[in-house]
């Protein structure tokens, strides 16, 4: 059966703020997701939607799937859980910075570890926009909320290098309001084998609007962001003259014409490179000297932990003398108690 974005879209009205960057969110996932079922043969009642506590984890209500709406931090070991029970399943986990990152955060690490094949998004709008305001494990240095009304003095999460400090195999970063970037990130986080962590640079706008306005403003998007794509030369800038290139070890943001550089001598971005060094410079590029790095930044194979369960459960029944419960009980030392 063929679906439209249509099909994935439940009669809930989504409770969110007038401009959040949920909504969005929302509109590409309903996008993306009849493109996945067509491309990996999938029905809609194969479809999974599991989130944990916050305004990200209303989005299972959102969708016309499954769903399961978890508690604080803990979808992550619930969408494992899933995910082992019945490897057949897409399953999707909706969660914010706040919920995966600080009370989820050792799940998160080890879903990631463990390469769960499930899709993450996580919605980072750099607070706790459930609970009014709070800052969270991605709010920046120095950043003034409700429960830092001085500033906060704590280092934030760079979420991409923790992905990838944990091994992960896939991350991609994008913007809420790319709407077309979105929809292709959920479709490659889909067809990866193994966990896939998207990150959405998501718009509260009633306790931080304007967190990501350095890289959301249209008239300046272009030239401080870098939509990267495999297999393609890393050029950015409004008029695409400017990119990227390796000296002395280092990523340097060049002009293309000036001192003779062509596309040709610029970076070739590989997604599949098993060592995530250079995926690792590109995260933690930032502006103003850098454009902020977007798109499916890595994505590599590595055996997951579902199939490794899988494969180790069919080895051990191989080999078993024992086929049902009945014989079980009957096995080994038996007594007859009169």
């Amino acid at each position: 059966m063929k679906y439209t974005a249509q099909d994935f879209k439940s009669n809930q009205e989504p409770r969110w703020c007038p401009g959040c960057g949920d909504h969005a969110i929302l509109a590409a996932l309903t996008r993306a997701l009849p493109v996945v079922c067509e491309d990996l043969g999938y029905s809609k009642e194969r479809v999974v939607v599991i989130s944990g506590i916050g305004c990200s984890s209303r989005l299972p209500y959102y969708v016309d799937t499954f769903g399961f709406h978890s508690i604080h931090g803990r979808a992550t070991p619930i969408s494992t859980g899933v995910k082992v029970a019945n490897p057949t399943l897409s399953v999707w986990q909706a969660t914010g910075d706040g919920d995966a990152l600080a009370i989820g955060g050792n799940h998160f690490i080890h879903a990631i570890r463990r390469n769960i094949d499930s899709n993450i998004i996580l919605f980072n709008n750099q607070n706790y926009g459930l609970t009014k305001g709070q800052y969270s494990p991605t709010s920046k240095l120095g950043q003034i909320t409700k429960t830092s009304p001085y500033g906060t003095v704590e280092n934030p999460f760079t979420p991409g290098a923790l992905v990838l400090g944990a091994r992960g195999t896939f991350f991609a970063r994008s913007l809420d309001s790319e709407m077309k970037l979105n929809q292709d990130v959920f479709v490659a986080a889909a067809k990866h084998d193994g966990c896939s962590i998207c990150e959405m640079l998501t718009n509260c706008v009633i306790f931080n609007d304007g967190a990501h306005n350095f890289i959301s403003d249209r008239e300046f998007r272009a030239d401080r962001t870098i939509v990267l794509q495999h297999g393609q030369p890393m050029v950015f800038g409004k008029d695409k003259d400017k990119g990227l290139i390796l000296e002395n070890g280092k990523l340097k943001v060049v002009k293309i014409g000036e001192n003779g550089i062509t596309v040709d001598k610029l970076l070739v971005h590989d997604a599949h490179c098993e060592d995530n060094a250079m995926h690792l410079m590109l995260i933690n590029m930032k502006g103003p000297d850098f454009p902020v790095a977007l798109g499916v930044i890595r994505d590599v194979a590595e055996p997951t932990y579902d199939d490794r369960v899988r494969d180790q459960l069919a080895e051990v029944k191989a080999k078993s003398k024992i086929t049902c419960v009945d014989e079980l009980l009957h096995s080994g030392s038996t007594w007859t108690v009169e």
